[in-house]
């Protein structure tokens, strides 16, 4: 299923790094917004933004982001800047 929930995303974020301190709605949103535009799973887009993990096929190359992975991420930074 590719989903995502504010509710997962909070879990995570104050599990591992404490109280989260960006809006929820925007921040999911922009995953769900980003995902649709690339064709992604929204699970491995969130933790690839969170976590820069290798979950994402060609984003990153020898733990730095590829050309791909920028657009990704700065396509996510639109998302949530400007919705």
């Amino acid at each position: 299923m590719n989903t995502i929930s504010e509710k997962y995303i909070l879990n995570h974020i104050n599990s591992n790094y404490g109280e989260m301190k960006q809006d929820l709605k925007t921040f999911t949103k922009a995953i769900r917004t980003t995902a649709k535009e690339f064709k992604l799973n929204k699970v491995n887009l969130f933790h690839y933004i969170i976590e820069r993990t290798t979950d994402i096929p060609m984003s990153t190359s020898y733990g730095f982001d590829t050309a791909y992975g920028r657009e990704i991420r700065e396509t996510f930074s639109h998302n949530y800047y400007n919705n």
